[in-house]
């Protein structure tokens, strides 16, 4: 018998002071069986580094032809494609092909930095790509704030992103890797 999605509820509050993004979204994901606490917060941490009003998440690990999380323009063109780990090369062409904007949140620096040296010059005629790392250790606190039903507060400034609940709060740095600063 095949496994069922578990869901959770998220009441985010962000707080983007580099954006001027002020907004709160109430959330409903679908976790894949397969899908672990950290990679569901690395959704998280990558909506509200991105949030807008026509951000969604998509399918995801249910569906490969899709990002982790999108913005569609009405007309349906991918504004903006946004993919979580180290995919590979293919797939990332793939989705600098398809939308004007693609980012990628790598999330397990080690294989991070074994894996960017590999494709880097592959990718790096594609100036609409950005690769971002999420410190392993700060993604692995935020899992001590995982519930079926959340309320956190993201507050984005100078580059940090702190996250806060009820449960504790944690601070995430994310690290450029591509295109090098």
């Amino acid at each position: 018998m095949a496994l069922k999605a578990s869901i959770f509820k998220v009441n985010l509050d962000i707080s983007d002071m580099d954006r001027h993004y002020y907004q709160s979204h109430a959330l409903t994901l679908a976790r894949h069986p397969s899908e672990t606490d950290l990679r569901m917060m690395v959704r998280i941490i990558a909506f509200a580094l991105n949030a807008h009003d026509e951000l969604a998440f998509t399918k995801g690990l249910s569906n490969q032809d899709e990002p982790d999380l999108w913005n569609k323009s009405l007309s349906d063109e991918i504004e903006l494609w946004i993919d979580l780990g180290q995919p590979e090369e293919k797939r990332i062409r793939q989705a600098c092909g398809k939308a004007k904007k693609v980012k990628i949140y790598s999330y397990q620096d080690r294989q991070a930095k074994t894996w960017l040296p590999l494709i880097e010059n592959k990718i790096s005629r594609f100036e609409h790509l950005q690769i971002t790392l999420l410190p392993s250790e700060q993604m692995e606190a935020l899992t001590g704030l995982v519930n079926k039903t959340m309320s956190l507060q993201i507050s984005i400034q100078d580059g940090e992103v702190f996250v806060s609940s009820e449960d504790g709060q944690v601070t995430v740095t994310p690290e450029k890797l591509f295109p090098a600063a």
